[in-house]
Order: structure tokens, then sequence, then C-alpha cells
């Protein structure tokens, strides 16, 4: 859904599919030469997975990519979230708007 509305927003979007392990996620991103990751976690994992991301995009050295998030995420994970790396976090019922909003403001590679 979110990346449908970046899409119809004019933006490029590189849709991997669902279950994308953190490395694959993270050598995609490297590989397209991406401006944002955005990941969606529904499982519950998301402890785990993001911060794996932001462990191996650092490993990486990647320091130009906006990392954002959403998906079944309790509202206290989100400071811890943030706290990694994670620069915004959406839950049920977010606006598309705000995602898009979100995006263009953030880009750190123009």
């Amino acid at each position: 859904m979110v990346a449908r509305a970046l899409r119809d927003a004019g933006m490029e979007v590189i849709y991997t599919g669902l279950r994308q392990t953190p490395e694959m996620i993270v050598s995609a991103a490297i590989q397209e030469d991406v401006d944002a990751i955005g990941m969606s976690c529904l499982s519950g994992a998301h402890m785990h997975l993001f911060p794996k991301v932001m462990e191996l995009l650092r490993e990486r050295g990647v320091q130009d990519i906006v990392v954002f998030g959403g998906g079944t995420i309790p509202d206290e994970d989100i400071p811890k979230l943030k706290a990694i790396g994670i620069e915004a976090v959406f839950t049920p019922g977010a606006n598309t708007q705000d995602a898009i909003v979100f995006v263009r403001s953030h880009l750190k590679r123009k």
C-alpha cells in the first residue's frame, strides 16, 4: 500500500516483495543505489529485523540511506527503533500521505 502510494506520488519504487531477510534488503538497497528503505513488519519481529538492517548498513559503510518502517509496532518500541536510526515509524491507520511527505522531506541524497 505504501509502495503504491509512493509510486503514485511520482517516486521510483523498487518493491522486493515479502519475507526478505535483512541481508537481502541491504544488498538490494546498495545494488539499486536507493535513497530510502521502507520496511513493513506485521509479524512482531520488528525489534529483530529493523535493528539488523541498520547494523548491516553500518557494517557496509552506508550512511546516506533514509530508513523508515511500519506495521503492527507497539508504541513502546517506537522510541527504541528511532534510537537505532529508524527515522520514522508508521503504525496501522497511518495516512499514506504522511509517508509521502516524510520521504520527500527526509531524503539525504538529492
